[in-house]
């Protein structure tokens, strides 16, 4: 099983809390282009992808805006909204048209704090898929722009 797999919905929560969050969701159907997000705005929502691809990206001063990763079926879009400042850390644009559950992140957070036990569960969720898309972003950065010198800062 590769790594993505563990982090998609259907393999992520126990059922339980997974029927009990998506009766939290609106469904939408976005059409290819549209931005979900830009870096540095308020995290007020997030998605999982039904149908179709996002690309996640991330600025870099002095150059082109690299995707950073292409997310799928099954895929959460967006962790900011779970973490104070609650303030988006990459942006997100749909690369198709995209079918999507979509969520109020303020709602999600009280669910999380109304019930400890659906908490857990999806803040170790949300963290798995924070620990890989961090991975991916340092990936990703070392492929287009290379190893830092040796010696340099960390």
């Amino acid at each position: 099983m590769t790594p993505s797999i563990t982090l998609r919905l259907e393999h992520a929560l126990p059922t339980e809390h997974r029927d009990r969050l998506l009766r939290l969701a609106r469904e939408v159907d976005l059409a290819p282009g549209t931005r979900l997000f830009d870096e540095g705005r308020s995290a007020d929502r997030f998605w999982i992808v039904r149908d179709g691809t996002v690309a996640l990206d991330m600025h870099v001063p002095g150059h082109r805006t690299p995707v950073i990763e292409t997310l799928g079926t099954g895929d959460l879009v967006g962790w900011s909204w779970l973490f104070e400042p609650y303030v988006w850390q990459l942006g997100a644009q749909t690369l198709t048209r995209v079918r999507a559950y979509e969520f109020d992140a303020v709602a999600v957070r009280l669910m999380c704090d109304d019930d400890a036990e659906f908490g857990r569960a999806l803040c170790r969720w949300v963290g798995r898929v924070l620990s890989h898309r961090l991975n991916a972003a340092r990936a990703r950065l070392v492929d287009l722009y290379g190893a830092a010198p040796a010696g340099g800062a960390s």
